[in-house]
């Protein structure tokens, strides 16, 4: 088994219990804490080891020392792969994904997925990077898919994700015009009886709460944004569908076009708090080129 350090440094800005201050403001797990505990050297205010009951002082130095396990990007077979990387820094990876390939290896995409195509990126770059999604895309949707390079920056995004800073703007084109400009949809959300992969709107499910917005009409289809407050299976596709406006090219929530292959979904534009430096990141991604099509047809057909 592989480790690889990482020490993790903040300045207190108020008083207060060291353990506080490593949960809350540094934003570590429990689990981390008590790894730290245990290491020599592993919690240092102002170079010294303390105790997680030391009690903090305005501008004291915090300093921790975590390992970082690498074996699950080691069991990743590495595949070259055409990435497009929308940023990178220390602790974060902002991928473009193409419709048609899967976040992680699943059945039948053990060696080609997105995974596979970053474990090699790493590994030609001497980087020892355990692979972590901060969320996924279905296989046929295209956008943004944001990656954390360590433990506590995918706890810490996470935790953005639950208080809402955490943001992420999706793009698709529904079949006939809404009637409403825009709303927030709060249908629940569950299993259809009988089928694996088909969710619906049901009042046994779970809370799902989506915000459109329509941007342009055309004739017989509309551009929309779309922003989730939670994050279930296939969550866009099923609430249009539910409004009566399935996603083109969306067959198995009743969506039609000649025009793509897939559902019309895109996610557009991601928007965080770098995990340590505080750092307000944006980041967008094109249309890709089938829903572009789509979309100059639209607009061709309502002239």
């Amino acid at each position: 088994m592989r480790n690889m350090e990482k020490i993790w440094k903040k300045r207190a800005e108020r008083d207060g219990i060291l353990s506080d201050f490593l949960l809350h403001d540094m934003g570590l797990t429990r689990r981390q804490v008590k790894q730290a505990k245990f290491r020599d050297g592993g919690i240092c205010v102002n170079g010294a080891r303390v105790r997680i009951t030391h009690r903090l002082g305005a501008g004291d130095r915090v300093e921790v020392k975590l390992e970082e396990e690498l074996t699950a990007s080691m069991q990743l077979v590495p595949r070259k792969g055409e990435l497009d990387i929308l940023y990178e820094d220390e602790d974060l990876l902002f991928v473009n994904k193409p419709a048609d390939l899967v976040v992680h290896p699943s059945h039948g995409h053990y060696t080609d997925s997105l995974s596979n195509m970053l474990a090699f990126y790493f590994q030609e770059a001497g980087a020892h990077v355990k692979i972590r999604s901060v969320g996924r895309l279905d296989k046929d949707t295209s956008g943004i898919v944001v990656f954390a390079k360590n433990q506590t920056a995918a706890g810490r995004l996470a935790r953005q994700k639950q208080e809402g800073t955490f943001k992420k703007e999706y793009l698709a084109l529904v079949e006939g015009i809404p009637e409403k400009e825009e709303g927030i949809i709060t249908e629940k959300i569950g299993k259809r009886e009988g089928e694996l992969m088909r969710m619906c709107v049901t009042s046994h499910g779970k809370a799902a709460f989506t915000k459109f917005q329509v941007l342009e009409k055309m004739q017989d289809y509309a551009l929309v944004s779309l922003a989730l407050a939670t994050g279930r299976t296939h969550q866009i596709r099923v609430h249009m569908a539910w409004m009566g406006h399935p996603l083109l090219g969306d067959s198995l929530y009743g969506g039609h076009s000649e025009h793509i292959k897939r559902a019309a979904l895109h996610a557009s534009c991601v928007s965080l708090i770098q995990p340590f430096t505080g750092k307000e990141i944006q980041v967008r991604a094109e249309l890709p080129e089938d829903m572009q099509r789509c979309l100059g047809t639209g607009r061709r057909e309502t002239r």
